[in-house]
């Protein structure tokens, strides 16, 4: 299919692995040894089966969730799912193994995981109250609402790239300029502790008069 998933398993210390020769005749040497052996047969006969359904996911002919969806009703028993499950352990085996292995994997696996629940933190502490419910009840009010958390966030995130921008320029020298660009590359723009959530928006002339010398793009030149 041309890409891959990269999960943060739970417990993968006490996940399965599977082998395609019989797991008692692994090697002694093996610092960490499979649980079962890989049903080889039962992904050859179905081979060309799982190559349609891959075919039809890659053309767009069927979502694969449509195609997933179809499959579970199917018994457990049907051989199309049991060749899925069986070419799926093979996938999850090889992931795991290099998961253990793979020290900068992880290290990737886990940043990108804190972004996504930095993201929603960031929208809790936006959407004040209950985030995870609309106290709207018309679509088109949810809509309206959904799109002025939309607005404070990335009003939030254009102020602080404004802000670092504006630390940089000010850097002393090259050292420090390279030092700051550095912590910004490995940090997340989604900041929002400086920004008081339950505060009085106030946008007269006077309140809205720069206070901290970041100029909004077009006049900073």
């Amino acid at each position: 299919m041309g890409f891959s998933f990269a999960p943060r398993i739970k417990g993968v210390g006490k996940q399965t692995l599977y082998i395609f020769k019989p797991k008692n005749q692994a090697d002694d040497d093996w610092a960490i040894r499979p649980d079962k052996t890989i049903n080889e047969a039962i992904i050859r006969e179905n081979w060309d089966d799982l190559l349609r359904l891959m075919a039809t996911i890659k053309l767009k002919e069927n979502t694969a969730s449509d195609i997933f969806r179809r499959l579970n009703s199917y018994s457990r028993q049907h051989a199309l799912y049991q060749a899925m499950k069986a070419f799926g352990q093979i996938i999850k085996s090889l992931f795991i193994l290099r998961y253990i292995d793979d020290l900068t994997l992880r290290q990737a696996i886990e940043r990108q995981l804190n972004k996504v629940v930095l993201a929603n933190r960031f929208t809790r502490a936006v959407a004040v109250g209950n985030p995870r419910e609309f106290t709207q009840v018309k679509k088109e009010e949810q809509e309206v609402a959904e799109a002025c958390n939309r607005l404070i966030k990335n009003s939030i995130i254009c102020w602080n790239y404004l802000y670092l921008t504006r630390q940089v320029e000010k850097a002393p020298d090259t050292e420090t300029r390279k030092n700051l660009l550095r912590l910004i590359a490995s940090h997340s723009p989604m900041s929002w502790a400086h920004i008081n959530m339950l505060g009085e928006y106030d946008f007269s002339e006077e309140k809205l008069r720069d206070t901290l010398g970041i100029l909004p793009p077009k006049k900073a030149a």
